[in-house]
C-alpha cells in the first residue's frame, strides 16, 4: 500500500471508516469496528466520542448493548465540502439503507457502491 506512488496517505480518514461502519450497522460493536478499520479498540472509541460531541452520531445504551445512530443532516467541516450533509458524503440517509430506498435516490444500499451520476438521474427522469 505504501508505494512510491501513494506513500503515506489514504483517501479516507479513520473518523470517514468508522462512521460508514456505524451507518452500516447501527448495532456493531466497538470490537467490530476496530477489526473492520484496522484500529484499536481505544482508538474507535475515542472517534465515536468525538463524531457524538460534534452531532454526527447519537448512541443510545440499552443493557450492555450501544445502538448508535448517524444523524445524516450533520453538515461536514471543512470549508472545500461547503455545508455538505455527511449523509449525501457517503451515500446513506435516512432510508437509502433499503434497496427501494437506495434505488429512488439513484443511491446503492451500501455505501461503498459507486452512485448513479445525477445527470443520468436527471436524463432519466426528463425522458418519462
Amino acid at each position: 500500500m505504501n508505494d512510491a506512488r501513494g506513500a503515506g496517505w489514504t483517501f479516507l480518514t479513520n473518523h470517514a471508516r468508522v462512521l460508514t461502519a456505524v451507518a452500516r450497522d447501527p448495532e456493531t460493536r466497538v470490537r467490530d469496528i476496530a477489526s473492520t478499520c484496522l484500529l484499536t479498540e481505544r482508538a474507535v472509541q475515542h472517534i465515536l466520542t468525538e463524531l457524538e460531541q460534534a452531532g454526527y452520531l447519537s448512541r443510545t445504551r440499552t443493557g450492555r448493548r450501544t445502538t448508535y445512530r448517524v444523524i445524516p443532516g450533520t453538515a461536514l467541516r471543512h470549508p472545500a465540502d461547503g455545508g455538505r450533509p455527511v449523509a449525501e458524503a457517503l451515500g446513506i440517509g435516512t432510508d437509502l439503507g433499503s434497496e427501494a430506498g437506495a434505488r429512488e435516490h439513484g443511491a446503492a444500499a451500501d455505501p461503498w457502491q459507486p452512485r448513479e451520476p445525477s445527470y443520468a438521474r436527471e436524463r432519466d427522469t426528463a425522458e418519462e
